[in-house]
């Protein structure tokens, strides 16, 4: 039988994509793995695979419950010590830090805000960074607009000049 975490990651392999990740070709084992439990996951991802990723070596082992109805609480982390999983004491916000990954997971409704542990800087999901970068080029259109606008104000406050000049020299004349 096979095993694929829900979300995993590997440390020391080559970069690539891979349709899917072999363990006994890779010869690395993860060292996260998160499960998303559901009603027909639960009793697997709390026993045999909770097991199986202890006896492979995962440094840690995430759950979490989206829905809230078979976790309390909904997000938990555990450290592999020895041979056996222990429970990762959450913070007083309910939000539990991987010290592999160096992440804060925080429950935010039903899904997971993630948190760089070290700056606190919110780690955006790929629409957030859309966004992001649309704002930022809207800035950057509106900031080149100001830039023109200005640059064509002077001109013509230039030639204003100039044409002040050559009338009252013309006057003098």
């Amino acid at each position: 039988a096979s095993v694929a975490p829900d979300v995993m990651v590997v440390r020391g392999i080559s970069k690539g994509d891979r349709r899917t990740y072999k363990l006994w070709e890779e010869g690395q084992a993860p060292t996260f793995v998160l499960e998303v439990s559901s009603r027909s996951t639960r009793s697997t991802d709390q026993g045999s695979k909770r097991a199986l990723y202890a006896t492979l070596g995962v440094s840690e082992y995430f759950l979490f419950d989206p829905e809230g109805d078979y976790l309390h609480p909904k997000l938990q982390g555990y450290a592999l010590r020895g041979n056996e999983y222990v429970r990762i004491e959450q913070a007083p916000d309910g939000s539990v830090q991987s010290r592999t990954l160096g992440i804060m997971f925080a429950v935010e409704g039903n899904r997971l805000r993630l948190t760089d542990a070290v700056t606190g800087e919110r780690l955006l999901t790929p629409a957030e960074a859309q966004e992001g970068r649309r704002v930022e080029e809207e800035a950057r259109k509106a900031a080149e607009e100001r830039v023109r606008g200005e640059e064509e104000a002077r001109k013509a406050s230039e030639e204003g000049r100039r044409v002040e000049e050559e009338t009252r020299k013309a006057a003098e004349e």
